[in-house]
């Protein structure tokens, strides 16, 4: 059985960082991308960035390039996501997800939260 653990989540200021990690069990984690997405309260999940499982490609939302770096660990089997310089507009439940194909995904992690105060 898959599963994703996400944590580091908290409440930080604005211009502030934290760093988030998603630890993976129940399959071979090197074999699989992995994303990270949000959710902001009334608003639909949003993706936020990806890495490849080779050459560590990464791919990342307009909201997240140059503050946002996703990083991956294979000997740990962990994912993770920097986030520097953040906004309120940040504040968030941030969800780590595994890849089944270039843009699904199949396997969710239960969320972390971020919140942002101004």
């Amino acid at each position: 059985q898959v599963q994703l653990v996400e944590s580091g989540g908290g409440l930080v200021q604005a211009g502030g960082s934290l760093r988030l990690s998603c630890a993976a069990s129940g399959r071979t984690f090197r074999s699989y991308a992995m994303g990270w997405f949000r959710q902001a309260p009334g608003k639909e999940r949003e993706f936020v960035g990806s890495i490849r499982r080779v050459g560590e490609i990464r791919y990342y939302a307009d909201s997240a390039k140059g503050r946002f770096t996703i990083s991956r660990d294979n000997a740990k089997n962990t994912v993770y996501l920097q986030m520097n310089s953040l906004k309120p507009e940040d504040t968030a439940v941030y969800y780590c997800a595994s890849a089944s194909g270039p843009t699904s995904y199949d396997y969710w992690g239960q969320g972390t939260q971020v919140t942002v105060s101004s």
